[in-house]
């Protein structure tokens, strides 16, 4: 492909190489880079790629895109004002365009994202028969090949990658999850969406936003570059996201009767709930097989999203019955026992409260809550996560999470804080398995024992390793040393 065709569709601040050039590839990591490839160098976290320009030229690189000029003015390239946009569109080129080919629904929020599109994704392909993609931070599925996903929303690259082809086997549709890092650092750019989803937004990934209004702004840029949206109008920014959607706008809500969808007479049980969708027209019983107030949130989400895409709410309802819950998410661990084994994504001070509020409307007697947080992460939501879990649980295992360069003790230091004015008993032992081991062998009959914090993950992060550790395997191995 001719750079010229390459760069149809980027800002070019300054030109030093020839159109002309014969491109064979996009990389933005000299690690992986190959000769006859463009690199494009983004400013990231840990590693600015203007320094690994001279690298590039050497390994071969026909041409650089950058925001600063190469030292060396002999080597051919493109100045341009951000990078990170330059990447998505040379990207897009280069795999022709797939998001064009594609109707794809991005979902945005802090909580309820996953279980959306995993579900979302199933009606649909019940719904219409055709083939569809995800995207998300469980897994990349084509149809029903999965793909291991290493960022919620992967770099812009990686995602045309994917696009391009989910449209070769044949997809028509994909759901994927929108992070605001993704939004932030224009991982999405040039991506028109068929439907927008918020599901809702609680303090999280402060490090990076450091407000909570910074953090709203992000997510909001998603409804500038949608066709249709589906807002809850329960929550406070709602506002914020309707204001900056460029679209028409279908909001849902439990609360506020003025949304076009609401969820009246709900019932909680303890492995679903139900309840009546309420709008113009149309009065229907829907069933979520996922326990928990949070879960009717997410079935209005998806019915909004089903109605954007002009599918029939009444169909889509019943099939909505028939889906499986999401793996990590309120996920129920057969024991065998006489108490139930919760396994939750839940890192959030919002989403432990949703969690441990589902279980306080089915458990029998106690509920006990094990959990950590994760290091090198937004330290303040430890203690007010610590707060919550006090507040509501009978009884509370504080552990580690994934410490990564912190040390695990003062990550616990942290949340213990927040249980200093609460009575609720609690235990701490740092070591995550001898943890689950010690809270299971503490379980009696009724309990209901949440795990949170890891949910989907199958791995703890020291320092900047991952060592294998899975819940469901903690559970089992448990049981099976302690067979009568």
């Amino acid at each position: 492909m001719r750079l010229g065709d390459l760069l149809e569709k980027t800002e070019i601040v300054e030109t030093a190489a020839s159109m002309d050039i014969e491109v064979h590839g996009v990389s933005f990591d000299t690690r992986t880079l190959r000769a006859g490839e463009i690199f494009v160098a983004v400013k990231g976290y840990e590693r600015d790629g203007h320094r690994h320009i001279e690298e590039a030229i050497e390994k071969g690189a026909v041409c650089v895109l950058c925001q600063e000029a190469p030292a060396s003015r002999s080597t051919p390239y493109v100045l341009m004002e951000d990078t990170r946009k330059g990447l998505a569109a040379v990207s897009a080129a280069w795999f022709d365009n797939p998001a064009d080919k594609l109707k794809i629904v991005g979902i945005t929020g802090t909580n309820g994202k996953t279980t959306v599109t995993s579900l979302l994704k199933n009606v649909i392909e019940k719904y219409t028969g055709a083939k569809a993609g995800l995207i998300g931070t469980n897994v990349n599925l084509i149809g029903d090949r999965a793909i291991s996903a290493k960022h919620t929303t992967p770099e812009s690259y990686e995602i045309h990658e994917l696009l391009d082809t989910m449209v070769r086997e044949g997809c028509e549709y994909v759901v994927m999850e929108v992070s605001s890092h993704a939004l932030h650092l224009e991982r999405v750019h040039g991506i028109e969406f068929e439907v927008g989803v918020f599901t809702n937004l609680s303090p999280d990934h402060l490090d990076f936003h450091l407000t909570m209004d910074d953090y709203a702004g992000t997510k909001a840029r998603l409804f500038s570059n949608c066709r249709r949206a589906a807002i809850n109008l329960d929550d406070k920014y709602a506002q914020t996201m309707i204001e900056n959607a460029d679209c028409g706008v279908m909001t849902y809500a439990i609360d506020d009767v003025s949304a076009d969808l609401t969820a009246k007479s709900i019932k909680l049980h303890g492995d679903s709930v139900d309840f009546c969708a309420l709008s113009t027209g149309s009065l229907l019983r829907v069933k979520l097989r996922i326990p928990g107030k949070f879960s009717v949130y997410n079935a209005l989400a998806i019915l909004s999203a089903a109605v954007l895409l002009e599918f029939d709410i009444t169909m889509v309802a019943a099939q909505m019955e028939s889906c499986d819950g999401v793996k990590g998410r309120a996920e129920i661990v057969p024991t065998g026992k006489d108490f139930t084994v919760m396994i939750d994504y839940a890192h959030t001070p919002d989403a432990l409260e949703n969690v441990i509020t589902a279980a306080r409307g089915f458990v029998r007697s106690r509920v006990i809550t094990l959990f950590g947080c994760g290091g090198d992460r937004d330290s303040k939501k430890r203690p007010l996560m610590g707060k919550i879990a006090a507040k509501l649980s009978d009884f509370v295992v504080v552990t580690s999470d994934n410490p990564r360069t912190e040390q695990p003790d003062a990550i616990i230091r942290d949340i213990i804080a927040g249980m200093a004015d609460t009575n609720t008993p609690y235990r701490i032992i740092e070591n995550r398995r001898e943890a689950i081991h010690w809270a299971l062998g503490s379980a009696g009959s009724g309990d209901v024992l949440i795990l949170a914090g890891k949910g989907h993950e199958t791995y703890q992060i020291f320092g900047k390793e991952k060592t294998p550790f899975d819940e469901r395997e903690v559970v089992a191995e448990y049981f099976s040393a302690n067979e009568e």
